[in-house]
């Protein structure tokens, strides 16, 4: 397994970022401007981009796992690398998402904590209602933790 930096071709992962933040729009707010890591273990399984908030939070706006590779410890592997590669020139790790039972529970299993939401997020930024496990997402939920 190894976690790469990719800086040129960005796009070209889109298929997989879209599964973690469906709309495109919202995608090329962030991709330019932040880092983009691809997990690769015989073929790309994971993707991450992180950005840079100041005040020392970086934040993830997208990590997304191939949906035939889910539950395998990808997710969890790209966390643990930006734990290790940031830690000490950040302080806090941070990342926004919807209300999900899906996802609220993988970060809290990788320490994170719930700090702050942004009320209606979802439904005033995006052009469409998103759903993920059968519930509409209205808020985001920011969770952090310690670098």
């Amino acid at each position: 397994m190894e976690i790469r930096k990719i800086t040129d071709g960005k796009k070209r992962f889109l298929p997989l970022l879209l599964l973690g933040d469906e709309q495109e729009s919202m995608i090329d707010r962030y991709l330019e401007r932040g880092t983009l890591y691809v997990l690769d273990d015989g073929g790309v399984k994971s993707v991450c981009v992180v950005t840079d908030e100041g005040g020392g939070i970086l934040e993830i706006k997208n990590i997304a796992t191939a949906p035939a590779h889910q539950g395998r410890g990808y997710g969890k592997a790209m966390v643990r690398f930006l734990l290790t590669t940031y830690a000490g020139a950040y302080s806090v790790l941070q990342v926004g998402t919807g209300d999900s039972p899906m996802t609220v529970p993988f970060y809290e299993a990788c320490g994170f904590v719930r700090s702050h939401r942004i009320k209606n997020f979802f439904t005033e930024h995006y052009d469409h209602p998103i759903y993920e496990s059968g519930v509409q997402l209205v808020d985001m939920v920011y969770l952090r933790r310690r670098l």
